[in-house]
């Protein structure tokens, strides 16, 4: 398979040197490139596929390294890591002497913090943002957080605290409707109720296509005014940030103008950025929970279930356990953060949905939540993966 555009890029310096209606061809080959890579080595296809425009877009129009890049959720930087001249090591992603599957300080100048669960995006990128306020530095600071990882307490900490400082910070929400499992939550459900008010944006967007300048700046005076015929403000304002979107993802006619737009910009911004997990390969776009992980697979058949009877897992033992016992015990409840494929509870929810609980990616709260249902004498079983419970690295 050949791949012309990207034989050209060995670091972003060379992505920045394109025309701009070059990008969504190097999308195209970036998107099938991935597909490829992965299928060949196993890893994180779904959630990569649906980052590649914003990715390109990313590095199109920061300078990065310079300007730091935070990703959350590391399991999406696959096409971060082949355009910033890691595409030749993709052929051993993680495995000895490969390719992490997540960003690692110590394998590129452009992964600007270790990651390799959620949340922590927003925090690190506002601590850098205030070190280069402090030294005077010019660079940008994006963090990029996906919308599973915002139902962590954490994230909306850094959020209270951002809104108040006096620093650049631009949070870009990656929002594809999925964490690993499906959303769930009332934060998805805000979110779902800022897409339907998209109708303000769209006939923003159109109004600054045709009005003349003087007319534009009337129409910005009241903007705040005739936004609460829509949507009475949004839950990032209030936070201090200002709130940008939602957008297309997947448009990168759309992305680069915003982002360069934003780069100006002055404080604490918002832009919601809606994606699909899966985006370009009908079979994960049809199911981006069986395509989030994968092993070795024929790209044109799709993963394909084996037709024998191997060993038992240790998840499907656990999970057999615990409906066995819930069975038996009416206070025995199913708890996971955001992990019910993982952890092995699919079948209890079906059989039990009244004592299974997916509190989101909130490990924290889901222990918590536990002890406080164990001290009103109930058997909570809170099933987190151990690498899940582990604190932030900077590796």
């Amino acid at each position: 398979m050949k791949f012309p555009l990207l034989d050209q890029i060995s670091e972003p310096a060379d992505l920045r040197g394109l025309p701009p209606e070059k990008l969504l061809e190097l999308a195209e080959e970036l998107r099938r490139f991935l597909l490829q890579s992965v299928s060949r080595t196993g890893g994180h296809l779904s959630s990569n596929l649906g980052t590649v425009e914003l990715t390109i877009a990313l590095h199109y129009v920061f300078n990065t390294p310079e300007d730091r890049l935070v990703w959350d959720v590391g399991h999406q930087t696959y096409p971060h890591k082949v355009l910033t001249g890691r595409r030749e090591g993709m052929n051993r992603l993680r495995m000895k002497d490969g390719v992490s599957g997540f960003p690692r300080r110590c394998e590129s100048p452009y992964d600007t913090f270790g990651v390799g669960h959620s949340s922590t995006s927003i925090s690190a990128a506002l601590g850098m943002a205030v070190a280069a306020h402090r030294k005077g530095e010019a660079r940008r600071v994006v963090a990029i957080i996906g919308d599973g990882a915002m139902s962590a307490g954490q994230a909306f900490e850094a959020l209270n605290n951002g809104g108040v400082i006096d620093a650049n910070l631009l949070v870009i929400l990656n929002d594809n409707d999925m964490s690993i499992s499906p959303p769930v939550g009332a934060l998805n459900k805000y979110l779902a109720r800022l897409m339907a008010s998209s109708t303000l944006n769209a006939a923003k967007r159109a109004s600054e296509r045709v009005l003349p300048a003087s007319m534009l700046e009337f129409a910005n005076r009241v903007e705040e005014h005739v936004k609460g015929m829509f949507t009475p403000g949004t839950l990032f304002e209030e936070l201090g940030f200002n709130y940008i979107g939602p957008i297309d993802g997947h448009d990168l006619d759309t992305l680069v103008p915003t982002l360069q737009n934003l780069r100006e910009f002055e404080g604490p911004v918002f832009l919601h950025v809606v994606t699909r997990k899966g985006q370009g390969y009908k079979l994960a776009e049809a199911d981006p929970v069986l395509y989030h992980g994968v092993s070795v697979f024929d790209t044109a058949d799709g993963i394909v279930a084996s037709k024998k009877a191997g060993k038992p897992t240790y998840t499907q033992i656990f999970g057999d356990w615990l409906c066995e016992t819930a069975a038996k015990d009416t206070r025995l409840y199913g708890i996971t953060p955001a992990m019910r494929e993982g952890s092995g509870l699919v079948r209890f929810e079906k059989l039990y949905p009244a004592r299974y609980f997916d509190v989101g990616i909130a490990e924290q709260h889901a222990v918590t939540f536990a002890a406080g249902l164990a001290c009103e004498g109930q058997k909570p079983v809170v099933a987190i993966y151990s690498t899940f419970c582990s604190a932030p690295t900077i590796n």
